[in-house]
């Protein structure tokens, strides 16, 4: 694919709006709290200053650190771990030792006090709803890599063995056995999957968090080769379900929903990694890179990731998912920042 990266990558940094800025089009385009999309951007920005080496990006990192760490601790939920993830893989590579106490208390947190479903699984709480019982296909992006990471950085295994754990029980209740595709999320209450929709950016969770897990932990595990498993049964349905122009659905199967960006730049970015580490088939190149060129093609001059679907709660309804607006986002942002890095990892192998 005929691309130039920097321009394209430094594009995308600049709707990343530094802390102290307020000129921000979308309460999800800041990078000025501690939240879920804030974290997805962190760690796409760490992804590319490992990428580039530029110092100044690490500086930017380090900065926005520092000045939330003098403020006000946020609510502990599954969404607010997501910014621990970026940070634990800056204490692997500066051994700052003003992260570690964070690592540590976040990471004895999930273990300890984040509260559980039946079986044991991450119950999805989030600032505003417990969301009693629920299991969603995010969590394993926002709480369980980080949890992974804390756990082979500081030897724990504990941690490790409980990330594995989550990715199981995740799986058991999320992953439709018919179709291959996630469900967006399971209740032990009700016993159901709510509107049983296969929401494209929850796929797109569940395929690059499959993706990181077992590049993580490595291949050989039982439960590394459970996940493998499971994720090219997704793939393959996610390839019966491209559109013809590279773009994948806000609802996978459901073809008169929108065409929506940020599932696109996920699934694109999980693929292709896949490919690349030999955990997915070669066949499926061209899927990921239709979708990784239909993503870029929706990077605006600005630097903007256009057609990202807007925060999304559990729905109860189909109806739900086709009504949730587009609008730029910082979420938006961190996974085309994922998925160009992995465009480049692929182009030097």
């Amino acid at each position: 694919m005929a691309m130039n990266y920097e321009n394209i990558a430094n594009l995308v940094l600049e709707r990343l709006k530094l802390p102290d800025t307020e000129d921000v089009s979308s309460g999800h385009l800041t990078m000025d709290n501690w939240e879920w999309p804030t974290g997805v951007a962190l760690y796409g920005v760490w992804k590319t200053y490992k990428k580039t080496g530029d110092k100044n990006i690490l500086d930017y990192l380090e900065s926005w650190y520092a000045r939330r760490f003098t403020m006000e601790k946020p609510h502990r939920n599954v969404n607010t771990v997501a910014p621990m993830l970026a940070l634990t893989f800056m204490y692997e590579e500066t051994k700052n030792e003003e992260y570690l106490p964070h690592i540590l208390s976040w990471a004895e947190w999930v273990m300890n006090e984040m509260p559980r479903t039946e079986l044991g699984g991450l119950q999805h709480c989030t600032v505003w709803n417990r969301h009693y019982e629920q299991l969603w296909d995010d969590t394993l992006f926002m709480t369980v890599l980080f949890l992974l990471k804390a756990g082979l950085v500081l030897g724990n295994k504990e941690w490790v063995e409980e990330a594995g754990y989550q990715f199981l029980i995740h799986i058991r209740y999320l992953q439709d056995k018919i179709t291959g595709l996630w469900y967006h999320g399971w209740t032990f209450d009700r016993r159901h999957n709510f509107a049983e929709a296969f929401w494209g950016r929850g796929n797109a969770w569940a395929v690059m968090s499959s993706v990181e897990f077992v590049e993580m932990v490595g291949r050989d595990s039982a439960v590394a080769r459970y996940v493998l498993a499971c994720l090219n049964d997704q793939v393959l349905a996610l390839w019966k379900l491209q559109r013809e122009n590279g773009m994948f659905t806000t609802l996978l199967d459901v073809e008169e929903t929108y065409l929506e960006t940020s599932c696109t730049a996920g699934i694109a970015c999980g693929v292709l990694k896949g490919i690349r580490l030999g955990y997915i088939d070669e066949k499926y190149r061209d899927m990921g890179m239709k979708a990784a060129a239909a993503v870029i093609e929706r990077i605006a001059e600005d630097g903007t990731v256009q057609g990202v679907s807007n925060g999304t709660g559990m729905g109860h309804t189909l109806d739900f998912y086709k009504n949730i607006s587009i609008t730029p986002t910082a979420y938006g942002q961190g996974i085309a920042f994922l998925m160009l890095t992995e465009l480049c990892e692929g182009e030097e192998g």
